[in-house]
């Protein structure tokens, strides 16, 4: 018997202004994994979304995909906005994100980091975790460690959540932490992210 999962209406933001220290400065939206960009991947991942925010440098404008079916992208056009200070981490780039979607916005909010190519499996999973019960959100736990940037929450509890942390360096655990949130079980490892050279080598590796 088909599981049926209650449709939920979110927005989303895609965190890609990350410095990528540890990659020399490359660009992560722009490495390519199994033949896509990481941008592509997140944006694919939330082609379902009524409006889509990038958070990432200017540069970024070109690599934006326009709605076209017949180019394979089939998602909202994506905006294009930074965070304020730039790099100023994943809370800033949450609040950024907001601020640039339209009104009204959606209820549900769903949270990407560029860098997590597996997140896609994991949406209709999260979806699951926020209609089963009255929560604030719902975000991946592989093996203990928790992956906020792979996250659906209410829009509402992050505009609260914001409006009471300073959000230039703030850690992501300070905002989520203070929200009621479903943890959902990532045994498949969808929520691991690409950090490092080596992080790029495995999931080439893993993908052939």
């Amino acid at each position: 018997m088909t599981r049926t999962v209650p449709r939920i209406r979110y927005d989303a933001v895609v965190l890609a202004g990350g410095r990528a220290a540890r990659l020399d400065g490359t660009s992560k939206a722009g490495l390519v994994v199994g033949g896509t960009r990481l941008l592509d991947r997140a944006l694919a991942a939330s082609a379902r979304a009524r409006h889509v925010v990038v958070v990432g440098p200017p540069e970024l404008a070109k690599a934006l995909p326009v709605r076209d079916p017949a180019s394979g992208y089939a998602g909202p056009a994506p905006i294009l906005t930074r965070e304020n200070p730039p790099f100023g981490g994943p809370v800033a780039g949450l609040a950024a994100g907001l601020r640039a979607l339209p009104d009204p916005g959606a209820p549900w909010v769903l949270l990407l980091a560029v860098d997590v190519p597996g997140a896609a499996r994991a949406i209709v999973h999260l979806e699951e975790a926020v209609s089963r019960e009255p929560v604030d959100g719902a975000y991946l736990v592989h093996e203990g460690r928790a992956q906020w940037l792979v996250g659906l929450y209410r829009r509402a509890a992050l505009d609260g959540g914001l409006d009471r942390v300073e959000t230039d360096g703030a850690p992501m655990k300070r905002l989520v932490g203070a929200l009621r949130c479903a943890e959902v079980p990532d045994p498949a490892g969808w929520s691991d992210d690409i950090d490092t050279p080596a992080d790029v080598a495995r999931y080439r590796k893993d993908e052939r």
